[in-house]
């Protein structure tokens, strides 16, 4: 719903893509950078959230590839539910690709 809420305010059209079940969600540069990013870590106990994001942090890949982190302390709303009239509001189309996972929603209103 939120973003049938930006495509009516931008006018934009948005292809919305998702992994077929079963598959890797991961990228290249997550995957080569995660095995560094767990030797840092690599016994020291994962306390609280400060230590997390320190460890993250100072991980560097060979190739000198560094990392920026920090903790998002903002509180988001959880549970959120979308009402099937709510659904029937979004102009939702399936994608020509695979349109029984993807998906464009288009904006209701012509800017």
């Amino acid at each position: 719903m939120e973003l049938q809420k930006f495509a009516d305010e931008s006018g934009l059209t948005f292809s919305v893509f998702h992994f077929p079940p079963r598959t890797s969600k991961s990228n290249k540069i997550a995957r080569r950078l995660l095995s560094f990013i767990a030797s840092n870590w690599r016994g020291e106990p994962l306390r609280d959230y400060e230590t997390i994001v320190h460890l993250i942090a100072k991980s560097t890949t060979a190739k000198g590839l560094t990392v920026t982190c920090g903790l998002d302390r903002r509180k988001y709303p959880t549970g959120r539910m979308v009402t099937a009239e709510g659904m029937r509001q979004v102009n939702l189309h399936p994608d020509t690709f695979h349109g029984e996972w993807n998906y464009v929603i288009k904006p209701c209103r012509i800017r």
